[in-house]
């Protein structure tokens, strides 16, 4: 019998070691590195690997002789998918979907795949569920279920033998976690079943030009389960966020090779299953009518579109030596930043006050030109002072005190004036040549002038 050979892998990063150790040395985590169980090299195990990125022969070609015809892309059915995908769905791509649990990733796939199903052959395959089960949800949410074929099956090998005689166009993997290799000696859902599974089915759909989504769980701190070379190897990887007291569910784009990354669409949770907002903008802005201070709108960027959010902040006295400092929605360091810019620049000091950002409706903004949009809200609370409703603000502020601009401005303000907003405090050089119907636009320097327009 031959003997079992193992490497130990980060879960985080994807580095190899001959042994175990504590510590990641490449991205430094803690308590990540697993067994590896590394598969014999017999020739059913080698077949496969051939071909990798659909190509059974190798061979070298000059730029100038490849191919650039457009791939044909089909709609999925959701205006919002198709934003996040790049346009739609691309043939022999591998695209994964990641959420916590109860967050719609299967019902967002079934809805999908019925639609699909109608126009060319779809393969439903279920790994967590029975049949029975599948085709309950389906008639609960009214879907046409006489066209989709579903499998129960969790060993890749099966699958991808089935998929071969039913040909399909479209296939559905729910979820990665529980599908297994049989040369790879371990449980489903460890590190190198999830590996070893992810590389087969991305070769499968490539070679046979299958559209494939993986449906993937998620680990307590919200990031993808698994290791992470499962994102590496993958086309476009997707993470469906939503609150569990919240209807709302915003799938926002991670990694594309066939569009823009970050890109976000927004559904509903509804009893029919889920809906497109065609409007998000509008669900984010369901402000009080009474006015209050701390409250200001910005302008963020999705993608490829604006998206207006109201951004809320709360400046209090502190009963505590260390005075918090809570972001919901924002990025924690940087509002400690700001803070320090303001009592260098401002002339603001809340040393001894407790400052809570929150970001209404969930969404989550990384971007820089939120940050002249919470000190402004921040030092409308402290000042109890109420800004105007009709007010829109956005831009970045450097360490020095100097209002930057952000890419989009004209983009940012007309979606802004769509919406009836009168007044925009934004950078100066954001500031359009041409005059916005119906908004004032005021372009700031600096911190101090952004103070004064207010």
């Amino acid at each position: 019998m031959a003997k079992r050979k193992t490497a130990y892998v980060c879960s985080d990063c994807g580095a190899e070691y001959p042994r175990w150790q504590g510590q990641c040395g490449d991205c430094n985590a803690w308590n990540t590195i697993t067994e590896f169980v590394v598969s014999p090299a017999s020739a059913k195990a080698t077949g496969p690997r051939m071909g990798y990125a659909g190509q059974t022969k190798a061979e070298v070609q000059t730029l100038n002789k490849i191919d650039l015809q457009a791939l044909p892309r089909f709609s999925s059915g959701f205006k919002e998918l198709d934003r996040v995908l790049g346009g739609g769905i691309v043939p022999g791509a591998a695209m994964l979907i990641g959420g916590s649990p109860g967050a719609g990733k299967s019902t967002l796939l079934l809805q999908t795949m019925c639609f699909l199903a109608t126009e060319q052959a779809a393969l439903y395959v279920t790994g967590e569920e029975s049949l029975q089960q599948v085709a309950l949800r389906a008639s609960r949410l009214g879907l046409p279920t006489d066209q989709l074929q579903l499998l129960a099956e969790t060993n890749i090998e099966t699958i991808c033998d089935i998929a071969l005689q039913v040909k399909p166009k479209i296939m559905v993997i729910d979820s990665i976690q529980v599908m297994h290799v049989a040369d790879v000696q371990s449980a489903p859902g460890s590190v190198s079943q999830v590996r070893e599974s992810a590389a087969y089915l991305t070769r499968f759909a490539k070679q046979n030009h299958i559209a494939m989504f993986l449906v993937g769980h998620v680990t307590k701190d919200g990031s993808l389960a698994g290791p992470k070379v499962l994102e590496h190897c993958i086309d476009c990887s997707m993470m469906l966020e939503g609150e569990s007291d919240s209807r709302y569910r915003t799938l926002r784009g991670q990694k594309n090779r066939f569009g823009a990354v970050n890109e976000l669409g927004v559904f509903a949770m509804t009893g029919g299953g889920l809906k497109e907002v065609k409007n998000p903008s509008a669900i984010f802005l369901s402000r009080d009518e009474q006015p209050s201070p701390g409250s200001v709108v910005m302008v963020t960027w999705e993608g490829t579109r604006p998206l207006l959010v109201e951004i809320q902040a709360l400046v209090d006295y502190s009963q505590m030596a260390n005075p918090r400092r809570i972001a919901v929605g924002l990025e924690q360091n940087r509002l400690s930043m700001l803070l320090a810019i303001m009592h260098r620049h401002g002339n603001v000091q809340m040393n001894d006050q407790d400052v809570f950002a929150n970001v209404v409706g969930g969404v989550k903004v990384s971007e820089t030109g939120a940050d002249l949009a919470l000190l402004l809200a921040m030092i409308s609370s402290f000042k109890n002072q109420v800004l105007a409703q009709e007010l829109i603000v956005f831009g970045e502020v450097g360490l020095a005190g100097e209002i930057r601009p952000v890419p989009n401005g004209t983009e940012r303000l007309t979606e802004a004036a769509k919406h009836g907003f009168k007044k925009a405090i934004v950078p100066f050089a954001n500031k359009p040549k041409q005059a916005v119907a119906g908004m004032q636009v005021i372009g700031v320097k600096r911190l101090s002038e952004a103070l004064e327009a207010i």
